[in-house]
C-alpha cells in the first residue's frame, strides 16, 4: 500500500509574493508528493507506456517494455552475485541505454548508484570509489584501461561489469559494429580484471527479482558528486523520495504527462541536472531520451535533431552555451525540420542572458527560460514559466511545494530577510543568501557530518538548503542571483559580483562569452582587483585592444566595478556541463595566491 507525505510536510503559503503575477496558470502550488520508490516510479511508466519508445541512442531505439526487461535482468544477476541493499555500484560510462539499465537496475534493488564524471583522471576517479565506498564498477571498456585499471587495486571495487558503447545499439547493422571497432570510430578496449563480466551475459539472465523493503525518504538512491569548485567534491546524498519529488515537480512544471515527447540528453547523466531534467524526467513525462554520449559537435547535433522523428516535439535542458551555438549558428536554414521542434527549453548552470534568449527564440522558433538548481537539491529549484510572459534576470519561481527565501549571510538564524511575505525587504539593498525547503533537498553530504550541519539548519520546524548564493528577492517574489558566497570579490570594502560584471561586459557588441574572478591587489592597496578573460566574437578579433574594451567599462560601469585587468583569450574554459570556470583561470593567473 503507498503511502503519501502529508501535504502540510511540503506546503507552501499559497499567498506568497511569487503565486501572483508569473505562475504557470495550470501549475498547482502544492502538491501531495508519494513515499515511492524509483522502481515503482519506473513500473508504473512501464505499465502504461509499455510499447512506446523510452529511449534513442546511436540510431537505436528501445521500449519501456524492452528497457524494463533488461533492468529486471541485470538487477536479477546483480542479485545473484552477491550485490545487497545498501550496496555502491560506480558506472564509469557516458550516456548510453546501458547508463540507464545499469542505474534503474541498482536502485530496484536498494542498491545505491553513483555515476563517475568519465572526464575525471585516474585519481579524481579513485577519490570518487573511495568516497563512496563502490563495491561494484559498471564501466566502459574504452574508459577502464585509461581510467579504472591504474588505480582499481587501491578501491573497494571487488566486481567490474563491462560493456561496449555499441552493444546495445541494434540500429547499427552487425558490419558497422564490427568496422566500427576496427577503424576505432567505436572505441573499445581491454578491461584487465580478474573474473570481469561481459554486460551482455548479465542481463541474458531469467529476471527474478528479490523482495526489498525500504523507506523512500530515509534509503539513499544516489551519490551525487558536486562541483568542487570550492575544495575536494563532496557525495550529496540523495533519496528515492529526493529523486522521484524532484521528477515530479518538473513534470507539473512542463504541463503533466506527454507520452511521446522526446526529452533531449547531451548533458551527462552522471550529473544530477540530466539525471532529473533527462533520464527521470522522461520516464515520469512517458515520453522518450535522446541519448549521446558527449555534447556532438553544433552542426552533427542539428543534423540529428532536424531528422529525428519526434511528432510531438523536444524538451531541451542544458546550459546557456549549448543554447548559445545553435543560436548563433551560421547556417540554420540547412535545418527545415528544426523550426518549433525544440518545443521547451530550460538553461541551467549558470544566468541566461537576454540576448542569447532573443537570438534561439528568434531562431528556432523554441521558448526558453532560465532555471536555477544545485546538485544539494536533486538538482531543480526553480524556472521561469514556460507557457506565459517570463522577466528576465531572475531565476523564476520555486517549483511547486518548494518554498524559499533570502537569509543573512552570516546569521541564518534571525529568518528570512525576504520570504514573499508582507514582511519581506525587497530589492537589492537587502541582499543575503539565497535558501530553499523542499521535498527534493538532499539528506546530507557523506561522511561529512560538518559540512551537513553548515549546509541544512532548521528554521520554523523545517530543515533548510543554504545554498551558498548570494541574491535578493524582488516585490514579485522571483530572486536575481548576483553570485556564489564564496565568488565574491572585496575591492576597498565594495562587493564586485563576477557574474554582474560578466553580464555587463557580454552587452558589449564585440563580446562572445566573458569570465571574472577576483585577484590579490599587487600594490596591497584594496585588497583584491577584479580580472576580466574576454573571448571576443571573430569578426571583431583585432578591431578591438584591451585597452579600450576597459575604458568602455569605464563608461558603462561604476568605478570599483571595473575590471582593473582585462586579458583576450580564444575561449572561456567551462565543465563538461558547459559551465564556465573561472576558478582555472584565476588559479592559472600570475597574481593568484592560494
Amino acid at each position: 500500500m503507498k503511502s503519501v507525505i502529508k501535504m502540510a510536510e511540503w506546503q507552501v503559503d499559497e499567498d506568497k509574493a511569487w503565486f501572483k503575477k508569473w505562475w504557470p496558470k495550470d501549475t498547482p502550488k502544492n502538491y501531495e508528493f508519494e513515499k515511492i520508490s524509483l522502481g515503482e516510479f519506473f513500473e508504473r511508466q512501464r505499465k502504461k507506456y509499455a510499447n512506446d519508445n523510452m529511449m534513442w541512442f546511436l540510431d537505436s531505439w528501445m521500449t519501456y517494455e524492452e528497457a524494463g526487461r533488461l533492468i529486471d535482468s541485470l538487477a536479477t544477476a546483480l542479485n545473484n552475485l552477491g550485490v545487497k541493499k545498501g550496496d555502491v555500484i560506480a558506472f564509469l560510462m557516458p550516456n548510453s541505454f546501458q547508463y540507464v539499465i545499469s542505474f534503474y537496475a541498482t536502485v530496484k534493488l536498494g542498491a545505491i548508484a553513483t555515476g563517475i564524471n568519465p572526464t575525471y583522471k585516474p585519481l579524481e576517479v579513485l577519490h570518487h570509489l573511495k568516497l563512496t565506498g563502490a563495491r561494484v564498477l559498471i564501466t566502459l571498456d574504452a574508459l577502464f584501461e585509461e581510467l579504472a585499471h591504474p588505480i582499481i587495486s587501491k578501491s573497494n571495487i571487488e566486481m567490474v561489469v563491462y560493456t561496449n558503447v555499441a552493444d546495445l545499439a541494434s540500429g547499427l547493422p552487425g558490419w558497422k559494429k564490427k568496422i566500427g571497432k576496427m577503424i576505432k570510430k567505436i572505441p573499445k578496449g581491454k578491461v584487465d580484471f580478474p573474473s570481469a563480466i561481459n554486460f551482455l551475459d548479465l542481463i541474458s539472465t531469467e529476471p527474478d527479482l528479490p523482495k526489498v523493503d525500504f523507506d523512500p525518504t530515509e534509503h539513499t538512491a544516489t551519490y551525487i558528486m558536486t562541483g568542487g569548485t570550492t575544495g575536494v567534491p563532496k557525495a550529496t546524498i540523495l533519496t528515492h523520495f529526493n529523486l522521484v519529488s524532484n521528477a515530479t515537480q518538473a513534470l507539473l512544471w512542463v504541463g503533466g504527462e506527454d507520452p511521446g515527447v522526446g526529452d533531449i540528453g547531451a548533458l551527462p547523466l552522471f550529473h544530477s541536472f540530466a539525471m532529473t531534467t533527462v533520464m527521470n524526467s522522461a520516464i515520469a513525462l512517458g515520453g522518450w531520451m535522446m541519448l549521446f554520449p558527449r555534447p556532438p559537435p553544433t552542426e552533427e547535433f542539428l543534423k540529428e535533431i532536424n531528422h529525428i522523428p519526434a511528432p510531438k516535439g523536444l524538451f531541451y535542458a542544458g546550459a546557456e552555451i549549448l543554447f548559445k551555438r545553435i543560436a548563433d549558428f551560421p547556417r540554420l536554414d540547412k535545418f527545415p525540420e528544426l523550426m518549433g521542434k525544440l518545443r521547451l527549453s530550460i538553461s541551467g548552470a549558470g544566468p541566461l542572458h537576454a540576448p542569447v534568449r532573443e537570438a534561439f527564440e528568434k531562431n528556432t522558433g523554441g521558448r526558453i527560460v532560465e532555471g536555477y538548481g544545485l546538485s544539494e537539491a536533486s538538482p531543480v529549484v526553480s524556472a521561469g514559466n514556460l507557457f506565459g510572459e517570463s522577466p528576465d534576470g531572475v531565476i523564476g519561481m520555486p517549483f511547486p511545494g518548494t518554498d524559499w527565501g533570502i537569509f543573512d549571510v552570516d546569521e541564518f538564524e534571525k529568518g528570512p530577510i525576504a520570504d514573499g511575505t508582507k514582511n519581506s525587504k525587497y530589492g537589492e539593498e537587502h541582499t543575503g543568501e539565497l535558501c530553499v525547503c523542499g521535498p527534493q533537498v538532499m539528506k546530507g553530504y557523506l561522511g561529512q557530518p560538518d559540512e551537513t550541519a553548515d549546509t541544512l539548519k532548521t528554521w520554523d520546524g523545517r530543515t533548510w538548503l543554504l545554498t551558498g548564493d548570494i541574491g535578493f528577492m524582488n516585490e514579485d517574489g522571483t530572486v536575481a542571483l548576483r553570485d556564489r558566497k564564496k565568488q565574491l570579490i572585496k575591492v576597498a570594502g565594495h562587493s564586485v559580483f563576477p557574474a554582474e560584471v560578466e553580464t555587463m561586459l557580454m552587452s558589449n557588441e564585440a563580446v562572445s562569452e566573458a569570465a571574472v574572478a577576483g585577484l590579490p591587489d599587487p600594490k596591497g592597496k584594496v585588497g583584491e582587483i577584479t580580472k576580466a578573460w574576454v573571448a571576443l566574437k571573430p569578426e571583431y578579433k583585432g578591431k578591438i585592444t584591451e585597452e579600450e574594451l576597459m575604458a568602455w567599462t569605464e563608461k558603462n560601469m561604476t568605478k570599483w566595478k571595473c575590471p582593473t585587468i582585462i586579458e583576450f583569450i580564444d575561449e572561456v574554459p567551462k565543465n563538461i556541463l558547459g559551465k564556465v570556470q573561472r576558478r582555472v583561470l584565476q588559479e592559472a593567473d600570475p597574481l593568484y595566491k592560494k
